[in-house]
């Protein structure tokens, strides 16, 4: 099979999806569109790389805003049907409301356009599903209540990306997630995957709710479901 897999910028469900994406890439050819947050994201988690491992060929490409520009020429290959299937896994509530409302602005949202102009059937997993309060992970974090401001900051000298600002924050931007810094920090002051609790809005719950209603997209509550849908309705 030829299929998109999309990846948005939220950090909730996205090692999930990267794990479904590896499972995928090991069996059919992945074209892979990253949202420009999702490019930052990924490299946040620390799971870019494992992300650019499978692309690389034809139909195997990763496709990003910065490189498809402003008329996403490569959607095109999504209305004339040249694949079987795209899937936007994690989506965040930015996404979905723009699909919602039929703005098409970015590459995965004009992927999600094009493909319902050329049929091909749409998985989307958004991170807003149900009201309500939920756990997610964050990336690197720098517990201030911990630091105990040494100097040098051994966690700001072993840093490749120099995201470290010692005594106040983790530039995330610069971080790649790699890890180093917890490692080397003698007082724990810096955590890595921290679970937090997030409150879900109603206009995001709303909106995703009008996503379950648009012809030829089915709304997935979690990644792991995205392999079963596969095998019990394409393959």
């Amino acid at each position: 099979m030829n299929i998109v897999f999309a990846f948005t910028g939220a950090g909730h469900f996205l090692k999930e999806s990267v794990e479904i994406y590896e499972k995928l890439a090991q069996e059919h050819n992945v074209t892979v569109f990253l949202s420009n947050a999702s490019y930052e994201v990924l490299k946040m988690y620390g799971l870019y790389e494992r992300v650019e491992k499978y692309t690389g060929s034809r139909y195997c490409e990763l496709e990003s805003d910065n490189n498809q520009k402003y008329s996403f020429p490569i959607t095109g290959r999504l209305s004339l049907g040249n694949y079987d299937l795209l899937i936007v896994s994690p989506a965040t509530a930015n996404t979905v409301a723009k699909i919602v409302y039929g703005i098409s602005d970015s590459l995965v949202t004009n992927a999600v356009a094009q493909a319902g102009k050329g049929k091909v059937e749409t998985l989307i997993v958004p991170v807003d599903l149900h009201s309500g309060d939920i756990d997610t992970v964050l990336p690197s974090k720098l517990e201030l209540s911990k630091c105990e401001k040494c100097n040098p900051c051994t966690s700001a000298q072993i840093c490749p990306e120099d995201a470290i600002i010692p005594y106040k924050e983790i530039s995330l931007l610069k971080c790649v997630g790699c890890g180093l810094c917890k490692n080397s920090c003698p007082y724990d002051a810096i955590s890595v995957g921290k679970i937090i609790q997030l409150h879900m809005r109603d206009i995001d719950i709303e909106n995703t709710n009008k996503l379950k209603q648009m012809d030829g997209i089915n709304v997935l509550e979690h990644p792991n479901q995205i392999m079963p849908y596969i095998q019990d309705n394409i393959l």
